[in-house]
């Protein structure tokens, strides 16, 4: 087998499918959540908390001097991100939770038992007609 009919058929697995596209959607989540941290929740917070960008927090550590840019340890933008990590986690949770709940509720509803055949009907019947 050629390697390009292996790497194909690895591909092409079900598996490797299903994982590029939850990566590919778990990437435009995370940009759901970041606008959402930072254009929605971040805003009023600063505002509850006496005005403040949680954007422009930062502690400088050395002012800029000439063409050389200012080196600054930015807090601000950390705490966006912890908060941006936190309700990505939250909801990754609630999906696991529901998926996990579906489960059960499959395992536990027991399946009908199937439907006998016409031939063991038949013969059932014939069993029922000897006893008699």
């Amino acid at each position: 087998m050629s390697m390009m009919s292996e790497f194909r058929d690895f591909a092409m697995r079900g598996n490797v499918v299903d994982m590029a596209v939850g990566i590919v959607i778990g990437g435009a989540f995370g940009k759901i959540v970041s606008s959402f941290v930072n254009d929605v929740l971040m805003p009023p917070l600063g505002m509850a908390i006496g005005g403040v960008n949680f954007a422009d927090l930062a502690v400088t550590l050395r002012e800029a001097s000439g063409e050389t840019a200012a080196v600054a340890l930015k807090y601000g933008a950390f705490i966006q991100t912890i908060l941006d990590f936190l309700i990505v986690a939250f909801a990754i949770f609630m999906v696991v939770k529901a998926m996990n709940s579906l489960k059960r509720k499959e395992e536990a509803a027991p399946a009908a038992p199937p439907a006998p055949s016409a031939e063991v009907t038949l013969l059932t019947e014939i069993r029922d007609l000897l006893k008699k």
